[in-house]
């Protein structure tokens, strides 16, 4: 029986992994083609039909059914006051229950811009990439955060930094509320939850075993709890920064309700 499952479960990780290089590769030029194309003033709306297309081809191959509680913003778009949306981190699959709930633009890790097929799928939707470990690119990423707010569009970011493990939201780094209050927009907070059995969601282990073991996973119904927005207006980076862990603090716990123990 053992024997068995492990071979189904082999299965199940060579097909995912293959189905999301192929999903990638093959919707990445038919994105570009049709944003050339687009007009100046559609090419974000594009952007975001197309970004969320592939989040929800990536969910449906991993078999994550996303269950929201909360409202959901309309998109914001060129001319209007942009967004950032701020959530925990517990999963790889954030990134797409994050695009294919919100659309928008995420901030990733920098060696991510380097991956085959991924790295080229995240350059062109206009993905914000930082090094944490350099001051340098750190402020760069600010100004670029800050500069894609006030062109009126929506960025996403775990500003935990990293993935972690269970429900306890760890110290969030400030550089995205700077950014967020310069430009003067609000900032909606997300809290997210896996299952503890489930094997989309991290524990203690490297990425790439993380990876390995979210591709062999079953079926995972995961929790998605929309709080309501924070505006930046007469307050500092800091002050937003506590309030907004505190906020994404509560709200995973509503998720958690969502998905299950």
């Amino acid at each position: 029986m053992n024997v068995a499952r492990e071979a189904r479960d082999r299965a199940r990780q060579v097909y995912r992994a293959s189905g999301f290089l192929a999903t990638t590769a093959a919707m990445l030029p038919l994105y570009l083609s049709v944003h050339h194309r687009a007009p100046e003033a559609e090419k974000d709306l594009v952007r975001d039909l197309w970004v969320k297309r592939w989040a929800r081809a990536l969910l449906g191959l991993f078999s994550v059914e996303v269950l929201v509680q909360g409202s959901v913003p309309s998109p914001t778009r060129k001319g209007a006051p942009g967004r950032l949306i701020v959530a925990n981190h517990r999963s790889a699959i954030d990134i797409g229950v994050m695009l294919a709930t919100f659309g928008g633009t995420m901030v990733s890790r920098a060696d991510i811009a380097t991956w085959p097929v991924v790295g080229a799928a995240a350059r062109s939707v206009g993905t914000v990439f930082v090094d944490r470990a350099s001051a340098k690119s750190g402020a760069a990423t600010i100004r670029a955060i800050q500069k894609h707010l006030e062109d009126g569009e929506t960025i996403a970011i775990f500003p935990e930094g990293t993935t972690y493990a269970g429900d306890e939201v760890r110290q969030f780094h400030g550089g995205a509320f700077i950014a967020a209050a310069r430009a003067g927009v609000e900032i909606l907070p997300v809290g997210l939850a896996y299952p503890a059995s489930s094997g989309a969601a991290f524990v203690d282990e490297t990425f790439v075993s993380h990876l390995g073991r979210m591709a062999r996973s079953t079926a995972t119904r995961m929790g998605v709890a929309v709080g309501a927005p924070i505006t930046t207006k007469g307050m500092r980076a800091a002050e937003l920064t506590e309030r907004a862990r505190a906020e994404v603090s509560r709200l995973v716990l509503e998720a958690r309700a969502l998905s299950g123990p």
